[in-house]
């Protein structure tokens, strides 16, 4: 089993960039795809990106389209979400996460091990 540590999250200001880190251990990582989610206070846990075990397929939600970027490097086993242009309501915990087999429909439910989540808080 793939155990997950996020790191990278601080208090920033709106327009502001963050680079958050997931650093993976287990020999299975790079045949994982890989998500980001995050929590926001008094919401539901939302899908943020998801990248394939080839770094050749992305997806993202309509509200980080154009500001986030998810990469990985299988060779160190780490998952980044490199964040532009943060909003206020961009404040929330981010979690990284692997993919089941029905990753594609990226929902949390789709994945499977989970890390304990970095908070990201943007102020305005």
């Amino acid at each position: 089993q793939v155990q997950l540590v996020e790191s990278g999250g601080g208090v920033v200001q709106a327009g502001d960039s963050l680079r958050l880190s997931c650093a993976a251990s287990g020999r299975t990582f790079s045949y994982h795809p890989l998500g980001w989610f995050r929590q926001g206070p008094g919401k539901e846990r939302e899908f943020v990106a998801a990248i394939s075990w080839n770094p050749n397929t992305t997806y993202y939600s309509d509200d980080v389209k154009g500001r986030f970027t998810i990469s990985r490097d299988n060779a160190k086993n780490m998952l980044y979400l490199q964040m532009t242009t943060l909003k206020p309501e961009d404040t929330a915990v981010y979690h990284c996460a692997t993919g089941t087999g029905t990753w594609y429909r990226l929902r949390a439910a789709d994945f499977g091990s989970w890390g304990q989540g970095t908070q990201v808080t943007v102020s305005s």
